[in-house]
């Protein structure tokens, strides 16, 4: 009788020939996506590579130019250091001019945004399109239309990185005015306190440390955008650059960019100091 009702070899759920096959398939398939997809990615970069004219040679061409450009450029012309002080300084002015005024929009307009603080769920979403729209175009970009719109010198550096600030600050700030304690802003709303101290009494307390964290974080890029924005003649050290670079006078143009490695280095050691001592 035990024999009788013993299931036959081969049938499913046996653990014979049928269970071995679909094991086998089991490790199978996501081995073949593997591939896959590494052979995917080897078409895709051939295709790019093959798109973008890029060869051995020509990069052969490429490395043996740039070594007679250091040949011309060392060594550095030491006696412009004098005259480029000047617009280093001015280049961080600008970055923190523009960094203060990203902070200051965008506390506003990430509260305005904050889906427990906006008066209304559609103005929250176009002020939170707005901030992607801010932060897809590069703060190059908005130079140029500074200067078309205002002139040349620090005055479009200074908007540039600001409106250029406020795409990642204020997606930021929205966040983490959503993160707060709910019960603070119901208690305040309860006493009769009005929006404006909603926000500086209940919710700018409590997000404190991420604010100051990330406008710090924003200083150290927006350091870093100002030494560029120059070249496009919105101010700063990077017009001593593009003058350089123009003219030929290599030894000069190296000289301008070690002083903007050393005083985008400086700030970034006051900004790490600045950001552990917050956190």
């Amino acid at each position: 009788m035990a024999a009788s009702m013993r299931a036959t070899p081969g049938a499913p759920g046996d653990g014979g020939p049928h269970a071995a096959v679909l094991a086998g398939y089991a490790r199978l398939g996501p081995r073949l996506v593997t591939w896959g997809i590494l052979v995917l990615v080897v078409v895709l970069l051939g295709y790019s590579l093959a798109q973008l004219g890029l060869d051995l040679q020509r990069m052969a061409r490429g490395a043996s130019q740039l070594g007679d450009f250091l040949d011309r450029a060392f060594p550095p012309d030491l006696e412009t250091l004098p005259r480029l002080w000047g617009p280093a300084i001015a280049t961080v002015q600008i970055a923190i001019i523009g960094t203060l005024l990203g902070i200051v929009l965008s506390l506003v307009l990430g509260a305005l945004a904050a889906s427990n603080l906006t008066p209304h769920a559609v103005v929250g979403f176009l002020l939170k399109t707005f901030f992607a729209l801010t932060r897809a175009i590069p703060a190059l970009i908005w130079a140029l239309l500074f200067i078309a719109a205002v002139g040349l010198g620090s005055l479009p550096g200074i908007l540039a990185l600001g409106v250029n600030s406020i795409g990642m600050l204020g997606k930021i700030f929205a966040e983490a005015f959503e993160e707060v304690d709910p019960g603070v802003i119901e208690a305040i709303r309860a006493t009769g306190g009005n929006p404006l101290q909603v926000v500086l009494q209940g919710v700018i307390p409590q997000a404190m440390p991420t604010l100051v964290s990330w406008s710090i974080f924003r200083l150290d890029i927006n350091i870093r955008y100002s030494s560029i924005l120059g070249i496009v003649g919105a101010g700063g050290i990077g017009w001593e650059l593009s003058r350089a670079s123009r003219m030929g006078d290599y030894p000069s143009a190296i000289t301008v960019t070690l002083v903007i490695f050393l005083t985008v280095y400086l700030i970034e050691l006051v900004t790490d100091q600045l950001r552990r001592r917050v956190q």
